[in-house]
């Protein structure tokens, strides 16, 4: 086929990466997940308990359940319901590290342009994971 389309590079760089982030992710998922079914580690609700606060708002559950809004839960992540977190946050971060990944690659091409677009959607995403703008929900 004479107009086969290949990946580029830094879409090959991308993906793999992506790939490995995906699968160690899921694999955090399903451990912590383990862990808090277990109960080795207390949850900080207890997980007969969790039923009773659906009904209420993010800011009234926060409230009534005294947990940290934001990056707080970091300092919970010893429960065992916020230790289910970890794989969650880095899912979440994943395309973060993708895109640093592929910020060589464009500069080596000479990809100027996409690769200071990859520094400002790195720094967008970091300033928005930060949670430093204080929007949303939280």
């Amino acid at each position: 086929m004479a107009n086969e389309i290949k990946a580029t590079q830094e879409q090959i760089a991308y993906a793999k990466l992506l790939d490995i982030g995906m699968k160690v992710g899921l694999l955090a998922l399903v451990i912590t997940f383990i862990i808090y079914l277990t109960g080795i580690l207390t949850p900080h609700i207890p997980v007969g308990d969790v039923s009773k606060y659906w009904r209420l708002s993010v800011h009234k559950y926060l409230e009534v359940t005294n947990i940290p809004h934001g990056w707080g839960w970091l300092g919970m992540i010893g429960k065992g319901d916020f230790l289910n977190f970890v794989g969650i946050a880095f899912l979440a971060g994943i395309t973060i590290l993708c895109y640093i990944r592929i910020i060589p690659i464009l500069f080596k091409k000479k990809d100027t342009v996409y690769g200071v677009l990859a520094i400002l959607e790195v720094l967008v995403l970091v300033l928005a994971a930060s949670g430093i703008l204080k929007s949303g929900g939280h």
